[in-house]
């Protein structure tokens, strides 16, 4: 970065700005270049001026009682400037209801009541966090990891979401768009004797992949598959909230742990764009927010991370459970934790399958938003996955379609989604509805809908983003555990239709709460029969499991 990002602290009371400008110098001065404007008004020109230089913001701090323009007003100014830096506000005890307000409607990252002496406590340690989670996301002029492909190639989205989804940074260059793409795919023709490389094409500094399988890419990128023991006290299969709660605790308490994850980390709650009812986050975060520190927290404590890897068999021997993994290796753990959650339900309809990643998506991670940008989107499902990407959405197309196959939301959705929906003038929701076939040569083109009255409807689309539903990850545990029909894992009294031990059980004890059939194996998260399907939920499980793990450890 050739300048210090900046910190924009304003404030019309001399005294006050005076103090918030000598607080940021002495903590963060190193780091970063304090800015101070006594207005609003003034604080927006500065703005201007920086963006015309090129200067990054990474915070804005700024009191709510202001003449001629309140805090929460410049902010939403400030926010179409400066779209990614921090927002938070100062207030006093009285202002406490508009900090609260503009949550929601100026998404402010935060508010601090004033006097916040001393800064120790009462400042740096939020200031910090937000900044930290600025540098995550802000991207510098990139000279690190591109991938040049094409929007409608299914090879090109599947790379983007693997590496979006592993938190690996990358510039995304498309070469129909023309520009940079399309300059250094001419200059990798001509570097390889005229012959255009194969794409997608991943560049990094010091060479490059053609149409990479994602084990080629991953051990290019650092990502680790190979386990450094033979033996641990627990494996943890899966690596979605419930996963990363038990590798968390698992590790943190002493367990020689391994967490396993064949896709990656997130789970389904990794690409979501928003969660938003998520205890101690009244602001929300992304699935990757949640993750990245999921995952900080687990290597933090010790614990060791295997993806992509997948498991694709496992056995009993005597105590230990013994875990193949898809490139044949096998490793042994006195204690299992299935925690492989679900994958979002295929549309089964005409044309479905050839336009998958061409037009047709399942699930929708943040990046997906973008390349929507003024064009019509379809989200099929009423579910609050379905939810959060319709809002998402509508940030960018044009306008935000749902179909869903029920009378209303209600039955499916939150009410906090609900409403949000309910406020987005782009978003329409048509009940009653299906879609029943889709077209499209090389990307998808058209689909037909099912209307209330039976009546069918062909409309063109270019993007569809299905959620209906999910089908459990289990297929690898063979006939070994307990399931019910739909393939989730019977845990404690639900495994024998009378509660109890379940048939062929071998000790003394039922089994415990989140316990299979099997002693020693555990489930966890939305793999588990009956579980309830919130992030909350599922990290209250993976946690609760590393305690009955020391349960049976102790026997």
């Amino acid at each position: 970065m050739t300048a210090k990002p900046i910190l924009l602290a304003v404030d019309d009371d001399p005294e006050v700005l005076r103090a918030v400008e000598r607080d940021l110098r002495r903590k963060y001065g190193a780091d970063y270049r304090v800015v101070r404007a006594d207005s609003g008004a003034s604080a927006i020109n500065t703005l201007e001026k920086l963006t015309l230089r090129g200067d990054p913001v990474a915070l804005l701090l700024v009191d709510q009682r202001m003449p001629g323009m309140t805090g929460v007003e410049f902010l939403e100014r400030a926010r179409s400037i400066f779209p990614g830096a921090k927002r938070v506000l100062l207030t006093a005890y009285a202002d406490t209801e508009a900090a609260i307000r503009a949550i929601n409607s100026v998404r402010i990252d935060y508010y601090l009541m004033k006097p916040w002496d001393p800064p120790d406590e009462n400042l740096y340690p939020y200031l910090t966090e937000l900044l930290d989670d600025w540098r995550d996301k802000h991207r510098p002029p990139f000279d690190g990891i591109r991938v040049i492909g094409t929007r409608w190639s299914p090879r090109s989205h599947a790379l983007r979401e693997f590496l979006g989804r592993n938190l690996v940074p990358y510039q995304w260059l498309d070469a129909d768009a023309g520009g940079e793409g399309a300059a250094l795919l001419e200059r990798a023709a001509s570097a390889n004797e005229g012959t255009r490389p194969r794409l997608p094409l991943v560049l990094f500094p010091d060479g490059t992949l053609e149409d990479p399988e994602p084990r080629a890419l991953a051990e290019r990128v650092g990502l680790r598959m190979r386990a450094e023991k033979p033996f641990y006290d627990l494996a943890v299969v899966g690596a979605g909230p419930a996963g990363l709660a038990a590798a968390v605790y698992g590790a943190s308490e002493g367990l020689r742990t391994i967490m396993i994850e064949r896709e990656a980390p997130g789970g389904q709650a990794g690409t979501s764009s928003r969660i938003e009812n998520y205890l101690g986050f009244p602001s929300g975060l992304t699935g990757a927010d949640l993750t990245k520190r999921g995952l900080a927290q687990a290597r933090r404590f010790g614990a060791e991370i295997l993806n992509p890897q997948e498991v694709t068999s496992v056995r009993t021997d005597g105590q230990y459970h013994v875990l193949t993994l898809g490139d044949g290796a096998e490793l042994s753990a006195r204690v299992l934790l299935v925690a492989s959650g679900v994958s979002y339900r295929l549309l089964d309809v005409p044309g479905a399958d050839p336009l998958t990643g061409a037009g047709v998506y399942y699930g929708a991670s943040t990046a997906e938003a973008r390349s929507c940008t003024e064009e019509e989107v379809y989200v099929v499902g009423g579910g609050n996955s379905a939810g959060q990407a319709a809002v998402h959405f509508a940030q960018f197309a044009s306008k935000v379609v749902m179909l869903i196959r029920g009378p209303s939301l209600s039955a499916t959705m939150s009410q906090y989604l609900i409403d949000q929906i309910r406020g987005t003038p782009n978003i329409a929701v048509e009940s009653r509805t299906r879609v029943v076939e889709l077209a499209g040569a090389d990307r998808l083109e058209s689909i037909t809908v099912e209307c209330a009255d039976g009546a069918r409807q062909i409309r063109r689309v270019s993007s569809l983003y299905v959620f209906i539903g999910a089908l459990p990850h289990t297929e690898w545990l063979g006939d070994l555990v307990v399931r019910d029909k739909n393939g989730f894992i019977l845990t404690g009294p639900d495994i024998s239709a009378n509660g109890g031990r379940p048939p062929r059980w071998p000790l003394d004890r039922d089994p415990y709460l989140l316990e299979a059939s099997v002693p020693g194996i555990f489930a966890a998260g939305d793999v588990r029969h009956q579980s309830v399907k919130r992030v909350a939920s599922a990290v209250g499980e993976g946690s609760i499991a590393v305690q009955f793990t020391h349960q049976y450890l102790a026997v």
